[in-house]
């Protein structure tokens, strides 16, 4: 699969998701990129580096909706946002908790770009999605149902996505958006429930895709 000019990703876009782990619903969309050398396909291996094994198990899932961008946009007004969305895909938004909030300063990049720490489906065309904030989002790990949300429950819609991050920037045609994970991921469970070597992870989006990725922790 070939990299994309950039993946940029929406953090606590899910209120549920913000309350299981302690945090905030902020004013302001939470944005961060991920290493668009980190993508992987829908069957691949979710491969767990020996850097994210120590100090602690920190591999975690999350299972969202990705926005392909179709053309080079700036300064997007909201009621033309999704003129330029060319199709959407399920996407896991594969995250080392430690890297991220303690690794690297406070800064999410690392903690999300490992290699295979994205996992994505097959884009389907708009036009067989007449309305992505309509969908079931549904996580699995090792055929336990860990996720379930509709889109619907986004707390900034795609239009909004889009036109926000076009202010004064431009979203290079082919760019990659993935809009936030839902309530249900490992970090936010007592006890945790991290990726570990033999694991099987599947999402699945209502008329979007499913992805089915093994994990393998390497030596």
């Amino acid at each position: 699969m070939s990299a994309p000019p950039a993946i940029i990703c929406i953090g606590r876009n899910y209120a549920e998701h913000a309350a299981e782990l302690g945090n905030e619903v902020l004013d302001n969309m939470i944005v961060f990129f991920k290493n668009p050398g980190c993508l992987c396909g829908p069957t691949d291996t979710i491969r767990i580096p020996a850097i994210c094994q120590h100090p602690e198990p920190q591999v975690d899932f999350e299972g969202e909706l990705a926005v392909l961008i179709s053309r080079d946009a700036r300064d997007v007004p909201k009621e033309r946002a999704l003129e330029y969305v060319g199709g959407y895909a399920v996407a896991n938004d594969v995250s080392a908790r430690w890297w991220q909030k303690h690794g690297s300063g406070g800064q999410y990049c690392r903690g999300k770009s490992f290699d295979t720490f994205c996992p994505i489906s097959k884009f389907v065309p708009v036009e067989d999605v007449p309305n992505p904030h309509a969908l079931q989002l549904k996580t699995w790990v090792n055929d336990q149902l860990v996720q379930s949300a509709s889109t619907g429950t986004m707390i900034f819609p795609i239009a909004e996505m889009i036109s926000e991050l076009s202010r004064g920037m431009t979203i290079a045609a082919g760019t990659i958006l993935l809009t936030g994970t839902p309530a249900g991921v490992g970090a936010g469970r007592e006890p945790k429930l991290f990726l570990k070597d033999g694991d099987c992870v599947e999402v699945e989006i209502s008329g979007v895709g499913r992805l089915s990725n093994p994990v393998v922790e390497e030596a």
